[in-house]
Parts: structure tokens; sequence; C-alpha cells
């Protein structure tokens, strides 16, 4: 874990010694008047097509789109596949108590498909942490590793935020 503390901050991770900027003070949106707000619409791009200049546009503190499609797709993957065995359990215990196939308690279901829940919702947490966060690296099919090193970037993280306040 030692190479960890010399390795490369992540784009969107936030600055360790970040000097605060102070508020500029700007008018507010209600005191412009009709001509400055078009005038500001007309120097918007419409339409980039460059990936880079969309990522400055968001701030360098935002998540890139590469990293967040590989956290979404593991969180569907680790979170779906269990809500559809809970929502199938009500499917199947129907057709078993229907054609009188075994006697099944009402318990037993409701215990099943609660199980099936809970397995989603940490499922979750487990594809947003198991998805390698690095830009360039895709990581491993389960993302154990992954997992470890995110899970040890976010309690540092926290220790700084604790240490601040």
């Amino acid at each position: 874990m030692s190479s960890e503390s010399s390795r490369q901050p992540l784009p969107f991770e936030p600055a360790k010694n970040r000097k605060k900027q102070g508020k500029k003070s700007s008018p507010s949106p209600k005191t412009k008047t009709v001509e400055e707000q078009k005038s500001s619409n007309v120097n918007q791009p419409k339409n980039i097509s460059n990936q880079k200049q969309r990522q400055q546009l968001k701030g360098e503190n935002s998540i890139p789109e590469v990293v967040s499609q590989r956290m979404i797709s593991r969180m569907v993957l680790f979170s779906g596949t269990p809500l559809i065995f809970s929502l199938l359990t009500f499917v199947i215990s129907y057709f078993i108590i229907t054609n009188d196939i075994l006697i099944l308690p009402n318990q037993a279901v409701l215990l099943v498909s609660m199980s099936f829940f809970g397995l989603s919702v940490i499922g979750l947490s487990y594809g947003l942490f198991s998805a390698s966060w690095d830009e360039d690296r895709k990581g491993s099919l389960l993302g154990w590793q992954e997992l470890k090193i995110n899970f040890q970037r976010m309690k540092e993280a926290r220790k700084e935020a604790k240490s601040k306040s």
C-alpha cells in the first residue's frame, strides 16, 4: 500500500493543498437585462464533440464519461440480477402454490424476496466501488482489487474531510 501514497491523483479527485478562492460577486440573474441574457446565451457553445472540451466545461472535479459508464454497467449487473431474482420469487412461488406442487409459507416467500432485494442494494455499492476509477485502466471482471483501492481512497478522503472540519 506504500505505492498507493505515491500514486497520481485522478482528474476528479479534489486537490489536497488547494487554496480556497474567494467568492466573486456577480449580479444575480434577476438584475440582468434581456439583452445581456441573450448575449450570454449566444456565447455558449451549442454542440461540442471533443471529449476534452466537454470535460473542461464540466469542471475538473467531475467524473469522466468512461468511468461513469463503467460504474453504471457494473451497478446494473450487480444490482439488477438480484432485483430480477427478487421479482421472480413472487412469480415462481405463485406457480408452485397454484399448481399444488409444494406448500410454501408466506414468510418464506417474503424472506427470500427481501434477501434478494437486500443483495440488490448491496450490489449498487459494490458496482460503484468495484469499477476502476482510472480512465485508462478497465479493471478486472469481478473488480475485487479495484474495490480495495477505491475503498481505501474513500477512507482517506473521509479522514481528510474530517480533519478539515
